[in-house]
């Protein structure tokens, strides 16, 4: 059964394999794009343009121009050069075992550290702080109070912060959150924004990373470490080998 022929461009027969190849030497969240008929026909359009200059060089016999050959001998060399790094680092591989090695040799590295869930609001006057802390005290939600009158822009999410951990915010701020109460308003607190009401929804106590949910990231990371040993191990070889002379100024 012959390809479906999508189009004909300066004689050349463009197939839907084509195309479809073309497309896999994208990267998979773009070739997922692709997927999409309009991006399709945007990307045959570009392969229509390339075989139309493509024949556009034939005929004006670029390739035998003194640039033409000068660029791909450049080119030659720049792809087996980095053919030749590339051999050497897809040889390098990372074991289970040393993945478990270095997570029990570096404990301090898998430690995460405590969290905090609040939500707060910021005011310019303390006078105005202890105003909304009786409104609140009344039953006045504590999410409407900061959209009404938080000056933080956080105020649109009903003054929500999400987690965070030490060192985030501003010490005065971090200190009153993870020493205050779940579900107790707290405050006027002073920080140099101004004074802040802070209600804490959650905390989250500081915990060892276990080795399964850090296993994979590990994996990457040290892989990652040791393609660089490798790398530059090799370049001090091949320096030994071939030669090198730095020329300074």
């Amino acid at each position: 059964m012959s390809e479906k022929v999508l189009a004909v461009s300066a004689g050349h027969e463009i197939t839907e394999k084509e195309l479809n190849e073309l497309i896999a030497n994208y990267p998979p969240e773009q070739q997922l794009y692709f997927s999409n008929p309009q991006a399709k026909d945007e990307l045959l359009e570009q392969l229509i343009g390339f075989h139309l200059f493509a024949k556009m060089a034939e005929e004006e016999k670029i390739r035998e121009s003194k640039e033409y050959i000068e660029t791909l001998e450049k080119m030659k060399n720049e792809l087996a050069s980095h053919m030749a790094a590339t051999s050497v680092i897809d040889k390098v591989t990372v074991d289970e075992g040393e993945i478990k090695k270095y997570y029990d040799e570096n404990p301090k590295q898998f430690i995460a550290g405590g969290q905090v869930s609040a939500k707060h609001i910021l005011v310019d006057e303390e006078s105005q702080a202890e105003k909304i802390a009786k409104e609140i005290a009344e039953g006045k939600p504590f999410a409407e109070a900061a959209r009404e009158y938080s000056t933080c822009p956080s105020s649109e999410k009903g003054g929500d912060l999400g987690y965070f951990g030490k060192g985030q915010m501003v010490p005065e701020f971090e200190k009153a959150a993870f020493n205050g109460e779940i579900g107790k308003v707290l405050g006027p607190v002073k920080t140099q924004f101004g004074y802040h009401l802070i209600l804490v929804e959650d905390k989250k106590e500081e915990k060892t990373v276990t080795y399964e949910e850090i296993k994979d990231n590990l994996y990457s990371q040290l892989l990652q470490k040791k393609k660089q040993e490798v790398y530059a191990h090799t370049i001090k070889e091949l320096e030994a080998k071939y030669g090198v002379e730095r020329k300074c100024g």
